[in-house]
């Protein structure tokens, strides 16, 4: 199963709209990060990790589940089953466990106000969503926050790690002003600064 074994015990906003959880991951042993576009009754999850059975309820209406690539698939299909959604999953993804109800494409505008951004390097089929409704990149395993500074994921864990620094370069271009990583928590002061200190940093470069 794709689905760590920990529940997230609490849900946090991180900004109006963005719902946010993690839970240290056993199959990784490293935290892991999943969100959420709430709105009115209803809400669209993206990469979504198991919760505490209690706070369910919070979600509201789950109106869709939207992957980011196959190395996420998470509780994406115990979910969809539960709540009796659809999972929007990239075209041409490997590995993954289930069909998805949606293939998408670089471009294609996701429910909840989400357009899909082609982010290569830890798989050829690897995807960020800009929600500039919200003001935010959710980026995937491109970077992670590891409690002090903003870095990239590990090289043993890419397929192309050089690509995953050219497409954080690429990030530089988008306007948001939040920025929601897969493994740490968000970042909402000056994302783009924090970004480019991690490509300066960054050993590969």
């Amino acid at each position: 199963m794709s689905e760590p074994r920990n529940r997230a015990r609490k849900i946090e906003y991180v900004t109006s709209g963005i719902l946010h959880w993690g839970v240290h991951d056993d199959r990784i042993d490293f935290r892991s990060d999943a969100y959420a576009l709430r709105e009115a009754g209803w809400s669209v999850l993206i990469d979504p990790l198991p919760l505490k059975e209690a706070l369910l309820p919070e979600l509201g209406h789950v109106e869709a589940i939207c992957l980011t690539g196959s190395c996420h698939q998470r509780s994406a299909w115990r979910y969809r089953k539960r709540f009796r959604t659809k999972v929007y999953a990239p075209e041409g993804s490997k590995g993954l466990e289930e069909k998805p109800d949606v293939w998408y494409g670089e471009g294609n505008r996701l429910l909840g106000g989400l357009v899909a951004i082609h982010a290569p390097g830890p798989t050829e089929v690897h995807y960020a969503f800009h929600f500039m409704r919200g003001d935010a990149l959710f980026c995937a395993d491109i970077l992670a926050n590891e409690g002090e500074k903003l870095g990239f994921v590990p090289a043993k864990y890419q397929d192309d790690p050089k690509r995953t620094r050219v497409t954080a370069g690429r990030f530089l271009k988008l306007p948001f002003s939040t920025l929601c990583v897969a493994h740490g928590a968000p970042i909402t002061d000056d994302p783009h600064a924090a970004i480019r200190q991690a490509l300066e940093a960054d050993k590969l470069r």
